[in-house]
């Protein structure tokens, strides 16, 4: 006789799960793309000055000693064709060179600014990545939805993707670095980069190779979380 109400509180309370997780992986995907976007700016910044295509002595285009000046005339031509909107040279120019007018507007203060920005960004969306993980992982044993294996194994990658971000060469002056870095510690490693073959790979190890290994990480905690929500889909007979 009381199996009816049982079930409808059962009900109620999967219901009420289910709420909750479509509410914490909402976020937690929106911190995913947040941190996705912090590292490719970040590993932009790095090549940009590893390449030195923004010198770290001040902004815009070295230029070349002894070149000859541009005549007047030619000059004077390139404007009025740039100035015509009809025509399909000046468009393809205007293209051509909308990036390139865009790199040499940037110096050194501005990558550097940009990394302190985007690394403090990425901490605080790291964390907070984690925590909506965990209260992933809460709700779905609290309401027995399933798919813990999965949820687990999420929840300890993106704890271990908080350990690799903390710079705990700051911090506490550790030889294992974290993944975020400040700018003059990227020109101090630019400065020893060509010293030996050794400290080459060393070099594009800590800017690259670390960076794609927390990417990595960062991607399969990501697909173990998609495993996860296809898991309580499957066991509650949605899919």
């Amino acid at each position: 006789m009381n199996e009816g109400p049982v079930n409808q509180g059962v009900m109620i309370e999967t219901t009420d799960c289910l709420e909750a997780v479509g509410v914490f992986r909402g976020w937690k995907n929106l911190f995913f793309v947040i941190m996705l976007v912090c590292l490719l700016l970040v590993q932009a910044a790095f090549w940009l000055e590893d390449l030195q295509i923004v010198p770290a002595g001040g902004g815009g285009s070295p230029t070349v000693a002894g070149a000859p000046a541009a005549e007047p005339n030619a000059v004077t031509k390139a404007a009025k064709a740039f100035a015509e909107p009809n025509q399909a040279t000046g468009r393809a120019a205007a293209a051509v060179k909308l990036p390139g007018q865009l790199l040499d507007k940037l110096d050194a203060g501005h990558l550097a600014r940009t990394v302190d920005l985007v690394n403090g960004i990425l901490i605080v969306t790291v964390v907070l990545y984690v925590l909506a993980m965990f209260f992933n992982l809460m709700v779905s044993l609290v309401g027995r939805l399933g798919g813990i294996r999965h949820i687990s194994r999420a929840f300890f990658l993106s704890v271990i993707l908080l350990v690799l971000v903390v710079p705990w060469q700051s911090l506490v002056n550790s030889r294992l670095p974290g993944v975020v870095y400040t700018f003059p510690e990227l020109l101090d490693w630019l400065a020893t980069k060509n010293e030996s073959l050794v400290s080459t790979i060393v070099y594009y190890v800590r800017f690259s190779g670390y960076w794609l290994i927390f990417l990595l990480l960062l991607l399969v905690s990501q697909l173990r979380s998609a495993r996860w929500t296809k898991s309580i889909l499957r066991r509650l007979e949605i899919i």
